[in-house]
């Protein structure tokens, strides 16, 4: 079930436009929809395009004392741009992560939220550093961070590194206020990775909602996104999407090395 909050342009090449939703009754009708029929067993957040839109998620989240929710923080673009005013990202810090399980930023969006939070900036160089912006991030109210590794590939001695090979690996940093938890996966060189962290976030909530727990939820998630970005499909000019439907081939019809 979905409720839709934005809609966007873009293709393989980029986003041309953005286009909200402005009316916030809507998107609580909408979500009111939802919760009143069908019923909720866990929750994505994606982009969310302002702050009133924010403070009305997370107010009907409230309404139906919702659980399991997965937020995905789109803020910052691969490119590295700011897709939203600092307003809404404080917003996220003070009505969504509360009430979060599990939110899961990309190294570059972690340490824009350190910096809003705080005010000062976080260097990310290693495996031990990136652990320690976990653990920061954590203080901001969810229940676990998961800090993804895939703007951080790493060498053997989880130093980071900015040649890649595909002898470097991804290390996704799960924290839960008490411990660490490691999933590493073999650093793959595509350029298509188009959707991979909403991928990843609605994957978990799907996993959630079918009952499995946190940190399985997680593992397979990650298993299935590591899989469908080796798939390697190539759509388009410019970063193609990863593949969705990689484990549904007929297996006589898989693409062969």
């Amino acid at each position: 079930m979905t409720c839709i909050t934005a809609l966007t342009a873009q293709n393989t090449t980029g986003v041309k436009a953005i286009f909200p939703v402005a009316d916030m009754g809507f998107i609580e009708t909408a979500l009111d929809a939802v919760f009143t029929d069908v019923g909720v067993d866990a929750i994505k957040t994606g982009m969310l395009a302002s702050e009133d839109t924010i403070k009305t998620v997370a107010k009907c989240l409230r309404k139906y004392r919702a659980e399991q929710i997965v937020v995905d923080p789109v803020m910052i673009s691969t490119s590295g741009s700011q897709l939203l005013p600092d307003s809404a990202v404080s917003a996220y810090l003070s009505d969504l992560f509360p009430i979060a399980c599990i939110i899961t930023p990309n190294l570059q969006e972690a340490k824009f939220l350190h910096k809003v939070a705080t005010g000062t900036d976080f260097s990310v160089e290693s495996l031990q550093d990136a652990k320690d912006l976990a653990k920061e991030l954590f203080k901001l109210g969810p229940k676990y961070v998961l800090l993804k590794g895939g703007h951080l590939p790493l060498s053997a001695n989880y130093r980071r590194v900015t040649e890649t090979s595909p002898s470097q690996i991804v290390a996704d940093i799960l924290y839960d206020g008490k411990e660490y938890y490691i999933v590493e996966s073999k650093f793959i060189i595509t350029k298509n990775t188009h959707g991979t962290g909403c991928t990843l976030a609605s994957s978990i909530a799907s996993n959630l909602a079918k009952g499995l727990p946190v940190l399985g939820a997680i593992k397979r998630s990650i298993d299935y996104v590591h899989g469908a970005i080796a798939d390697d499909l190539d759509l388009g000019k410019g970063n193609g999407p990863i593949n969705h439907l990689h484990e549904t081939y007929i297996e006589p019809l898989r693409k062969r090395e």
